[in-house]
């Protein structure tokens, strides 16, 4: 089961499985719950207002296709009452179809989110008592050793053929700090940090690369131009899991203990700062479409003047596309797949625009492939629906 999106004030989750006689995607499958629950118990049991109002999260879908049959998961978390949240579940249940294909859903349980956090807290309450309770007070001999142990030398090794600098735990560690320099590596010493190594050069060395795909990796970079550009060619090479920067105009190297720890503190996910495209310029009345669109799952075609000659769900859009005539783009709330690539690409359409592309490994010369950031980036720089 995928990861689920929850509201902030969870207290239910409900976890349904389905089944489907063709080959569908997860657009199609969520369409479908939308389309197919709509208006049946008014504005306050319907699916789209509880997402906007935040009384339920964003609609998972975890799944598999087997030749001509798609099954797998649905998650969606409630704030609701029981017996809304109950009604919820049936709704959900009660989709019979996915595009042109007959399906199942059926809920296999309704879990109390709060049951599971309290028992986290209660066992991590435990932890943290015994912890308390029994944590020996440390001997003289091991505090004087500690005091004495600042004083002696503090020696960088080198690690991998290209003889790294770095620290003594770089072999045993399963995660390691990468900073730009010798001077770098000892600063990071001097401060008690042992799992660290130097890319020592403009080229990524072949052992920070091997390095990465064994263990976690966070680069401890300056807060300078040289940084975002050493950053640059470090993530086109090597599997980083967070960035770590020093503050403005300042280099690792001179940085105090304090001033590393809270670099390493305020350390961020790769992904956040890699999901930032630069804005890409497209007549407005793509942008206009865009606007329109996002949060609804549907889609809309555009002819040659760029005008919206059709809107429909996007569980439709790929079966639109079979027949689609006269058509310069199509701009829709859901995930590029290779599938609507391949179609667009046959009908000769120029521009596929969507909330996001998914691994898209075929890539027509003449159809240009945009998600909605891309042409007009949100305040965070990620898509509403991610």
């Amino acid at each position: 089961m995928t990861s689920t999106t929850a509201v902030p004030t969870a207290k239910y989750m409900v976890n349904a499985k389905f089944e489907v006689n063709g080959v569908v995607e997860k657009p199609d499958v969520i369409g479908a719950i939308f389309g197919q629950t709509e208006g049946l118990f008014g504005p306050e049991l319907d699916l789209r207002e509880l997402q906007k109002s935040s009384r339920i999260g964003r609609i998972e879908v975890d799944m598999k296709t087997d030749r001509s049959r798609t099954a797998g998961g649905i998650t969606i978390t409630s704030s609701l009452d029981k017996a809304s949240t109950a009604i919820l579940a049936a709704v959900i249940e009660s989709v019979d179809r996915v595009g042109p294909y007959d399906s199942k859903v059926t809920i296999e349980k309704i879990e109390d989110v709060r049951d599971s956090k309290r028992k986290q807290i209660v066992k991590r309450a435990k932890e943290l008592l015994k912890r308390w309770t029994y944590e020996a007070t440390p001997e003289t001999d091991d505090l004087l050793r500690e005091i004495t142990d600042v004083l002696k030398p503090i020696e960088v090794s080198t690690y991998g053929p290209e003889q790294l600098p770095a620290g003594p735990d770089i072999s045993s560690s399963p995660a390691i700090l990468v900073v730009e320099g010798r001077a770098d590596v000892i600063n990071l010493l001097r401060c008690g940090i042992r799992n660290v190594i130097a890319i020592n050069g403009a080229k990524v060395p072949e052992t920070i690369i091997k390095l990465s795909k064994e263990k976690e990796v966070t680069v401890f970079l300056d807060g300078d131009r040289a940084g975002d550009l050493i950053l640059k060619d470090l993530t086109q090479a090597v599997d980083v899991k967070y960035v770590a920067r020093a503050p403005p105009g300042k280099e690792v190297e001179e940085l105090t203990s304090r001033d590393i720890a809270q670099a390493l503190k305020d350390k961020t996910p790769f992904s956040a700062v890699r999901m930032r495209p630069a804005r890409v310029t497209v007549p407005s009345q793509m942008l206009e479409a865009v606007s329109q669109l996002k949060g609804t799952l549907e889609a809309a075609l555009l002819n040659d003047k760029l005008e919206v000659v059709g809107k429909l769900p996007v569980s439709e859009l790929a079966e639109k596309l079979l027949g689609a005539e006269n058509v310069n783009a199509v701009v829709f709330d859901g995930v590029v797949t290779q599938r609507l690539v391949d179609l667009a690409a046959e009908k000769g359409i120029k521009y596929l625009l969507g909330g996001r592309i998914s691994d898209v490994i075929r890539r027509p010369p003449n159809l240009r492939l945009l998600t909605f950031d891309e042409v007009a980036p949100t305040s965070s720089g990620r898509t509403p629906n991610d």
